[in-house]
């Protein structure tokens, strides 16, 4: 893969603005509790009611637009305390973080937390993956499905979240795709569009269906999909596995051509009792 000298910007950007349209987006009767602020170059987003026990509650996109300080931390965390949100993950690429950082962070509350890759490729150079089962876009029909495929892959509940993402199948900037065996829905993935970049995320499938490629089939889709939106790179990101450990997603990704590009700690936050 032959890249601009830092696709970082262009890297952190989608992947900031699939997450914020997810939960900027998600429909005003669910019962989650969501709020969003851009700040800082960034966004912070907050579920207070969330029930994944955590993982929607994240402020990301810091550093590339404009400096990280310690203020634009101190914003976020007050946004966090004013909506009565007592969990969230800071996530930083290493090139913003401040010198004394750990003593900053650990002052505010702030631990260490895992660490996940950021892959890329050109959507044209991703090796195409094969499966017996049917892939194809995700009808408005089967929006809801489909999304609960994905949460419980993730083992999130459904309900709420169901509701939440269901909603990006049909919204112009996604392209939810799925994989079906016979009539079954059994696996899914999504795919968000962002000027140059596109941004796979969301991939799960179905307990009695892992094995049969159905991951690197969604891959090969969404990137053809990239491809004919006219986007030039394609962007994703996965946890870091321990050492001596896999992550399956991580090598259907690699598998697939996408190259890593940085690591990235994910700062955990807990507010004071």
């Amino acid at each position: 893969m032959t890249a601009p000298a830092d696709l970082t910007p262009l890297a952190e950007a989608v992947e900031c603005e699939f997450m914020h349209s997810y939960e900027s987006q998600a429909p005003t009767y669910t019962d989650l509790g969501i709020a969003t602020t851009r700040v800082g170059g960034g966004v912070a987003l907050g579920m207070r009611n969330d029930p994944s026990g955590g993982y929607w509650s994240k402020a990301l996109g810091f550093g590339t637009t404009e400096p990280f300080t310690v203020q634009v931390l101190d914003d976020v965390l007050d946004f966090y305390r004013e909506h009565g949100i007592g969990q969230a993950v800071i996530q930083l690429i290493p090139s913003v973080v401040p010198a004394g950082f750990e003593e900053v962070a650990a002052a505010r509350g702030l631990t260490p937390g895992s660490t996940w890759i950021k892959l890329a490729a050109r959507p044209e150079d991703v090796t195409a993956g094969r499966t017996r089962l049917r892939v194809g876009p995700v009808p408005t029909t089967e929006a809801r499905r489909w999304a609960d495929v994905l949460l419980t892959g993730f083992g999130m509940p459904t309900g709420g979240l169901t509701d939440m993402v269901a909603a990006t199948v049909g919204r112009p900037a996604w392209r939810p795709c799925a994989a079906w065996d016979g009539g079954e829905l059994v696996a899914g993935a999504n795919l968000f569009l962002h000027g140059e970049a596109a941004a796979l995320n969301a991939a799960a499938t179905a307990s009695g269906h892992r094995g049969l490629g159905a991951q690197s089939a969604l891959i090969t889709a969404r990137a053809r999909a990239a491809v004919e939106a006219g986007c030039r790179w394609l962007f994703a990101e996965t946890g870091k596995p321990a050492p001596g450990q896999q992550n399956p997603s991580l090598n259907n990704l690699r598998r697939a051509g996408l190259v890593p590009l940085y690591e990235r700690r994910n700062w955990v936050w807990r507010a004071a009792s």
